[in-house]
């Protein structure tokens, strides 16, 4: 049992080397981990070395699972232990799991869920994207982490990125960023601006899952959030991205409805892709929301129309000889 920690306990399957590590604030970790379930069978939920890329978490950042902070924090370069961790530390796995498992996979992290507040996602869609973190998120259990430390750097050791920023640095961040990426926006270099705005995305979610969700600090960095994500889908709309703006939007949608910048972006991109009904249905709510808006609409819609009606006579001559 790890000394002042309840609900762990230790086994040590390989010994490190020297003395152990110094573990302060702003200590980056690099490690291997494996999840697995208390079953007969061990069942393996994640394993870093599958991947083929090993963890960092940087002490003293609040990561969402903040016992493997407690467990690292017990282990010598090149040790290898089983942590058997019970539910209290545990409940919030399926949605670490599902940020890192998103990355893996090189999906966007705008898109979390990485980085929207996990709760909150959980209670809008009711599903993690994976049937195995959905069961465990209704049912949580006790699980094993075998973790393999790799590294420790202190702070003066590593150059720092956004993510290991404190949050008052990635407050500060923010705006340069989103004032970079605009400018990048502007001079037609559309993916080197969704970069910036990721980064900029990235670090407000940061700050704001250490907030209560829906609470005026919560919203106010939710707020700044939405306004980088729909300037990341304007980007998109110019790279042709249609599907991925449709993704994103609704996810703004999903929870504030009120969003008429959302509805628009979103009515844009169902227009490329031939989605007539949802693209008239989103740019009819954009007017219920901002009549000023009145006129881009009307541009949009007139685009659409003559686009149907161009599909429509196509579809008429394609089919003329067949009856």
């Amino acid at each position: 049992m790890l000394t002042g920690s309840e609900g762990i306990k230790k086994t040590i399957l390989h010994g490190g080397t020297g003395d152990l590590p110094k573990f302060i604030t702003g200590t980056k970790v690099t490690f291997h981990f494996r999840t697995q379930l208390c079953d007969d069978e061990r069942t393996v939920i994640d394993d870093s070395k599958k991947v083929g890329t090993p963890m960092e978490i940087v002490i003293g950042n609040m990561f969402k699972l903040d016992i493997w902070e407690t467990l690292l924090s017990s282990m010598r370069i090149g040790e290898v232990a089983e942590f058997w961790c019970d539910i209290i530390h545990t409940g919030v796995y399926p949605l670490v799991s599902k940020s890192m498992r998103r990355i893996a996979e090189g999906k966007d992290p705008v898109e979390w869920q990485v980085h929207t507040c996990g709760m909150a996602n959980m209670f809008a869609y009711h599903s993690l994207g994976y049937d195995d973190l959905d069961e465990l998120m209704k049912e949580p259990k006790p699980l094993y982490f075998v973790l393999e430390l790799l590294r420790v750097q202190q702070p003066s050791e590593y150059n720092r990125e956004s993510w290991a920023l404190s949050d008052e640095e990635r407050l500060k961040a923010v705006p340069v960023l989103h004032g970079q990426g605009n400018k990048l926006y502007k001079q037609g270099h559309y993916q080197e601006a969704t970069q910036k705005y990721k980064e900029a995305i990235i670090c407000i979610k940061n700050v704001q899952t250490k907030e209560k969700a829906w609470d005026v600090p919560w919203l106010k960095l939710e707020k700044m959030a939405n306004t980088l994500t729909l300037n990341y889908c304007q980007c998109l709309l110019r790279m042709e991205e249609y599907y991925e703006v449709i993704e994103h939007t609704t996810d703004i949608i999903n929870q504030h409805p009120g969003v008429a910048k959302a509805f628009y972006l979103r009515g844009k991109a169902h227009k490329e892709v031939w989605n007539e009904a949802e693209a008239r249905q989103d740019f009819t709510r954009v007017l219920d929301l901002d009549p000023g808006m009145k006129k881009a609409v009307k541009k949009e819609l007139a685009v659409l129309n003559m686009r149907m009606e161009e599909k429509n006579q196509e579809d008429r001559d394609k089919y003329k000889g067949m009856f």
